[in-house]
């Protein structure tokens, strides 16, 4: 019996439609075209953005583009066991990371995965890392003060807990170091803390847990990491899933910190994997959707109100500039986004001012609302006094003959600045900061010569803490310097300086 080449072509079509149809039941597709960590992929109908999805040799990626006749997908690990016509699988479930406490004192890739060869987390529970910000009714407004343990900081750029505070300034001018110094200081004070890394080296990464290992800040600490060898997919996901663990924690009516360093990196591999997904480039090769990328993330810090279990995320974001233009495009979007910024100046650095804050470009816009009494009472005039300093100052270079009230605004403004200065990894309590400042305040710093301050403020702390430890407490207990403690202080601190002259 012959069979004809017509009735074979009829045949094979009607094989191709059958299989067509059962690839489109099973939601699955293959793999057109792959390569630096993104697949286009044919198929998945019923396809959700942000879905994980299966290739066929155990390596999973998310969705992140929805097109016409395919589907782009990045991938989470190594693209090279991946080839076209793989077949893709639907998992049917967005991504999602395990959470709670036994994340602490753990290193963890974006996954949730441990990479810090201390053994697995057995975490039950899980979370999608997208989620919807708390809403403005299950918000309140920040009250409560985040003590950063830097005086210049808790003095004139107060943090309040469920902020957003802006560290940003060229590279090696010190912004980590404020981020790693403010979650050393929260031990003792219930905050749980975590730290992205996103796009740092390893060993930068490895540096910061060995820190908060020797100053006893690991134990509340979750470091999720993202390192520079990683692909770009792994560390767009980064800051996200760091929000995701500490939006656990605050829904159990905890404090949180969280740091994400840097934003500008993780802008970045979101732009390589948006060109690579073939999305139109706009201002600086960014997507238009950039802004949305960091206000969806930032949006999820808040303080929920008290029906709300009361819980908080404080986010420090860290910014990196160019030749310290803050008006660039990514800059800007997270100013905008921000409650304010810590702006860190290459010049005061190079001039050895630690930390290099920029008092003038520096706001806090909630802050002051959750500081203290006693130091508002202290550092009310500070930044007024910096400003006509560096106001001054510049003139000043142009003239020789200066009258007696410029003189002393100058001098009293070195000397400020020199109080401001602080070593990395020695954090202050507020109470000290109030004394330091005090000092600053009512003048008693003008009789100190300018390279005797610092040793003439830890003096005086000392002294406090041996002979006047009542009047410390006095502030504690009332949160202000009463108008007794005020007379008092201002009669110890007289004969402590004339007798440290002396």
């Amino acid at each position: 019996m012959e069979i004809k080449a017509n009735e074979i072509s009829a045949l094979i079509k009607e094989q191709i439609k059958k299989y067509q149809n059962k690839v489109e039941l099973l939601d699955t597709g293959t793999v057109i075209s792959v390569g630096d960590g993104v697949a286009m992929v044919h198929g998945l109908k019923n396809a959700m953005l942000s879905e994980l999805v299966e290739f066929n040799n155990d390596v999973f990626g998310m969705i992140l583009s929805l097109d016409e006749d395919s589907v782009g997908v990045v991938i989470f690990g190594d693209d090279s066991t991946i080839k076209e016509d793989d077949i893709v699988t639907r998992t049917k479930r967005v991504v999602e990371i395990p959470v709670g406490d036994d994340f602490l004192g753990r290193v963890v890739n974006p996954l949730g995965q441990p990479i810090d060869n201390l053994g697995p987390i057995n975490s039950i529970k899980t979370r999608p890392i997208e989620r919807i910000a708390p809403g403005v009714i299950t918000r309140q407004s920040v009250d409560t003060p985040l003590q950063t343990g830097i005086k210049a900081i808790d003095s004139m750029i107060p943090i309040g807990r469920g902020q957003r505070e802006l560290i940003i300034g060229d590279r090696q001018t010190g912004k980590t170091a404020i981020a790693i110094d403010t979650i050393i200081n929260q031990k003792n004070e219930n905050v749980n803390c975590v730290y992205v890394a996103i796009g740092q080296k390893a060993s930068t990464v490895a540096q910061v847990v060995e820190k908060l290992r020797v100053h006893g800040a690991l134990s509340y600490t979750t470091i999720v990491a993202a390192t520079a060898s990683e692909m770009a997919p792994m560390q767009y996901i980064a800051p996200y899933s760091g929000v995701t663990l500490a939006e656990e924690w605050m829904e159990q009516g905890k404090d949180v910190l969280i740091v994400y360093d840097d934003l500008s990196k993780h802008a970045v591999a979101y732009r390589t994997l948006s060109l690579l997904l073939r999305r139109s480039p706009g201002r600086e090769a960014y997507p238009g959707d950039v802004f949305y990328l960091h206000s969806r993330l930032l949006e999820r810090a808040a303080k929920l109100s008290k029906e709300y279990g009361g819980g908080s995320i404080t986010a420090l974001p860290i910014i990196e500039t160019q030749a310290g233009d803050i008006s660039a495009y990514i800059p800007t979007n997270v100013i905008s986004i921000t409650d304010g910024q810590i702006f860190l100046q290459s010049d005061l650095f190079a001039a050895g001012q630690r930390p290099a804050i920029d008092t003038g470009l520096s706001v806090s816009r909630v802050g002051s609302a959750a500081q203290i009494k006693a130091i508002k009472q202290v550092s009310g005039t500070i930044k007024i006094e910096l400003a006509n300093y560096r106001e001054l100052q510049a003139f000043a270079q142009f003239g020789s003959d200066l009258d007696k009230t410029t003189k002393d605004v100058l001098d009293h403004g070195a000397k400020v600045y020199e109080l401001l200065k602080q070593n990395q990894y020695e954090s202050m309590d507020v109470y000290d900061q109030v004394i330091q400042l005090f000092t600053a305040k009512h003048r008693f710093i003008k009789k100190i010569e300018l390279d005797k301050i610092q040793d003439y403020e830890k003096s005086l702390i000392s002294y406090m803490h041996t002979n006047h430890q009542d009047l410390i407490d006095d502030m504690k207990e009332n949160k202000k310097i009463t108008v007794d403690t005020e007379n008092k202080l201002k009669e110890i601190i007289n004969k402590f300086t004339n007798d440290y002259i002396e």
